[in-house]
Order: C-alpha cells, then structure tokens, then sequence
C-alpha cells in the first residue's frame, strides 16, 4: 500500500458546495478519490502539453460511400502504422462508419494523425481522446 498524506485546505462555500454536489452526482465513494482523480486528469493534460508518449483513441465519424475515402483512411493508417494499435470498424447504418483507432507515441504525432484522417472529404466528424501511458502518473 502506498503511503497516505494527510491534507487540508480552505475553498469558498459555494465552491465546496459544488465539489459535494459532482462527488455525489458521478457516485465517488468520498472527496479524496475525486480529488486524485482530477489531479491525474491534470497529470495527464501535462503529458500532452509537454509531447510526451502517450495512447489515444480517434474516434471518426464518416460517409462510407464517399469516393476513395476508406482507401484514403487506409493508406493513413498504415503509413502510422508504428502508432496505430487496433482499429473497431462499426456500420452506423447504411451510410455512416464510425472507426476507433487506438495510437500510440507523442503527443504531437497523435494530434497529426487525427488531423491528417480529419481532413479527409467524407469525415463528418473527428474526436481524440486523450490518456497516458501510465509511466509518469502512480
């Protein structure tokens, strides 16, 4: 078990009020979980700040019947293919795919993947979502 420290500090009502209102709405078991949990988030913005290795999901949204467009994804993919880890292929209906790329590597080369498939006539919509690899966060 890791060591625990002990910890006190001071915020204005309405501000508590708040904290106790989204521990309870998203179910954390007490302030302290809620509390690592947002200094993890911000551990992991900082990871993305400073271009470190991190993992990523890109998430796209796009018409499937869009001329060259999967073979567009496609060729992007494997030219990344030392950061692209898995890819989910999924029929939104008989027009739409939606592809979950998971990556790997800098921060910055993730952002430029995602901007490379983004751009691609056809995409309708585009998300990354960041995470870390673990190494620099406990």
């Amino acid at each position: 078990m890791t060591d625990l420290v002990r910890l006190s500090f001071s915020i204005e009502k309405p501000l508590h009020d708040r904290l106790e209102d989204m521990v309870h709405r998203l179910h954390y078991e007490n302030r302290s979980e809620f509390i690592r949990d947002l200094i993890r988030s911000r551990l992991v913005e900082e990871e993305w700040e400073g271009n470190q290795e991190a993992v990523a999901t890109i998430t796209l949204v796009y018409k499937h019947h869009a001329r060259g467009l999967s073979d567009k994804l496609m060729d992007l993919q494997h030219h990344h293919c030392r950061n692209i880890l898995a890819v989910t292929h999924v029929h939104l209906d008989e027009h739409r795919c939606a592809e979950a790329i998971m990556v790997r590597g800098r921060a910055n080369a993730i952002r430029e993947i995602a901007g490379l498939l983004q751009q691609q006539k056809g995409v309708l919509h585009a998300a990354v979502s960041m995470s870390t690899t673990g190494k620099r966060i406990t």
